[in-house]
């Protein structure tokens, strides 16, 4: 299998020549970390398995997107020839190279520099093995069936990083210049800090939005940096084999029930996760919104559920149709919506991307930009 050709023209796609990162994407074989994968169909999740389509195996492994892995708890790896999954939320991928790479770049990487990596499939640690070498990694999941599979499949590409189980959200077994993590957290870890050595960098994304934080930590044991311009959405942490979905109770009440409150929206509709910078943006004044769409025709309808029993569902029969909005519970989601579309239309942005980030010694996190904060 010529996999190496597939290699190269994926690095070329990724990054130019010049790039510390190009001889590593060409010479790293991703199809190794990810032999079986799960692609969405238009009724499920349909399993895709690498040996039996050789063609297509080296078409989707080497190209730049994500593949994902694992739905709730059904691993592509030991699912059944021909399986689908109905229902889920993806709990682990490869992530696409490009982003693993601009992850990297955000985190200014040394030759000399000792890095902590979440491991997922052990692509992206691969990768750093193949700049740096084994000696200077440690990567870490929660899942040991993962750092299990991960660590034999890098050690058949001849690389033995340190491998742990290990809670991101918790302590971490080591001091590093780098923490980079490919899952999102909301605070960032106060261990985090405790781990970094003095000047070491952070790089990981907040749960739940699009948004890249960067930050350097401070004598004071804190970190100071920014909210990238570029926008990057990964899992959150998770603490077991599969997500709390704590909507999924309210979704078969409220799915078509009437609102306490019925208006009509004076914006198109918009599925939030469609705008990375209105999903972001949201996230951080109301965290732990469940958004769904559904498509019937041409009647499209939007749903906003929160664990504290706030909901709201908007229906158009048209792209430039205003939207009949439902809502109920303690408070109007549709409403804080809807506030962030005015300060956009107003202003032509919103202040999220390239915010400053402050992290206090006891894991504080505050954006800022002008006259706009946020504190997790």
């Amino acid at each position: 299998m010529d996999w190496e050709t597939h290699a190269r023209r994926l690095a070329a796609d990724v990054v130019r020549p010049e790039s510390r990162w190009h001889g590593p994407l060409a010479t790293t074989p991703r199809h190794l970390f990810v032999p079986r994968w799960w692609a969405k169909g238009d009724q499920a999740w349909e399993l895709r398995d690498g040996e039996a389509d050789p063609e297509e195996w080296m078409r989707a492994v080497y190209a730049d997107r994500t593949l994902v892995t694992r739905i709730g708890s059904a691993h592509a790896d030991h699912a059944e020839p021909g399986a689908t999954v109905a229902s889920g939320k993806p709990t682990s991928s490869s992530t696409l190279p490009g982003l693993v790479v601009t992850m990297y770049r955000h985190a200014v990487i040394a030759d000399d520099s000792r890095v902590l990596v979440t491991t997922g499939t052990g692509y992206g640690t691969a990768l750093l093995c193949q700049r740096l070498g084994d000696d200077q990694i440690t990567s870490i999941d929660v899942d040991d069936e993962l750092v299990t599979t991960a660590k034999d499949r890098l050690a058949r590409w001849g690389h033995r990083p340190r491998m742990e189980v290990c809670d991101i959200t918790g302590d971490l077994p080591g001091q590093y210049d780098r923490i980079v993590a490919t899952v999102s957290v909301r605070p960032v870890p106060v261990s985090w800090l405790h781990a970094l050595r003095p000047g070491g960098r952070l790089v990981t994304t907040i749960a739940g939005t699009g948004l890249i934080v960067i930050a350097d930590k401070t004598a004071d044991g804190g970190a100071v940096g920014r909210i990238s311009s570029d926008a990057a959405g990964f899992m959150r942490t998770r603490h077991g084999d599969d997500y709390d979905r704590p909507t999924a109770e309210m979704w078969e009440k409220l799915e078509q029930a009437e609102g306490e409150h019925v208006s009509t929206s004076r914006y198109p509709l918009l599925y939030v996760p469609d705008s990375w910078e209105v999903l972001s943006m949201l996230e951080l004044i109301v965290p732990g919104i469940d958004h769904r769409t559904e498509v019937d025709g041409d009647e499209r309808t939007v749903w906003m559920l929160h664990p504290d029993g706030s909901w709201a569902r908007a229906t158009s029969t048209g792209f430039l149709d205003s939207p009949t909005v439902h809502q109920g519970g303690p408070r109007r989601l549709w409403k804080d919506l809807e506030r962030i579309r005015n300060r956009l239309n107003r202003e032509g942005g919103l202040p999220v991307y390239g915010a400053h980030v402050t992290i206090t010694p006891d894991g504080t996190t505050t954006l800022s930009r002008g006259s706009w904060s946020c504190t997790l």
